[in-house]
């Protein structure tokens, strides 16, 4: 149940319990657990303001507006010092020669490219619980996230959260990060994952509802 403020075009009742309001099913919360032995980082040195995103099907112009290219978009426009590299969809456009546009790759692959990367992004205005994006700061990328669904609470850090879908606000928010911090929110990315989103809570959790 969400009371959503992030796209004012999108209704703001959102979630199961908003859409059926007299359903009387128990409802039992098991986030999803990331294998944080494989997803980790290493001593690689980042690429500086560089950043990532995973979605497919962005190659159609609504489904890309929903995992916020658009706003993506925009930053490489204004800041053609930085690199983008978005991953999972080789037939999506960019018309911004920082920008980088990869197919669909494997958990090798995808691993080595959040490895390198500084930031992740996920900006989406529409989400459930994104697993690229607990992958990412398993693996060190510090994470940038749209107030929507589940992402604050798996980015676990209000000053990394973009309130509104809104170009200067996320400006604003990028601006405010310390570079010197950077490492520091890193590391925190990755802990935050490793210790509240393992394979070992969520086992625990299925096992408690089954013998419940």
């Amino acid at each position: 149940k969400q009371d959503y403020r992030y796209d004012s075009r999108i209704f703001p009742k959102q979630g199961l319990l908003n859409l059926i309001p007299d359903l009387k099913t128990p409802i039992h919360v098991v986030p999803n657990g990331f294998d944080t032995e494989f997803w980790d980082s290493d001593s690689r040195d980042r690429i500086s303001y560089s950043f990532i995103s995973v979605a497919t099907g962005t190659s159609h112009s609504p489904r890309a507006q929903v995992k916020g290219y658009d706003l993506i978009e925009k930053l490489a426009a204004a800041h053609s010092d930085w690199s983008f590299t978005l991953v999972g969809d080789a037939n999506y456009f960019s018309p911004n020669k920082n920008v980088s546009i990869l197919g669909k790759k494997s958990p090798i692959q995808l691993k080595e490219l959040y490895q390198s990367r500084q930031f992740y992004l996920q900006l989406s205005t529409s989400e459930g619980f994104p697993n690229a994006l607990g992958e990412a700061m398993a693996s060190g990328c510090v994470p940038i996230g749209s107030a929507v669904g589940a992402i604050p609470e798996i980015i676990g850090n209000p000053d990394l959260i973009l309130q509104h879908k809104d170009f200067q606000s996320l400006e604003i928010l990028l601006s405010k990060l310390n570079p010197e911090k950077l490492q520091e929110l890193s590391l925190l990315a990755k802990a935050r994952i490793k210790h509240s989103f393992n394979y070992a809570s969520r086992q625990k959790l299925l096992l408690d509802q089954l013998a419940g």
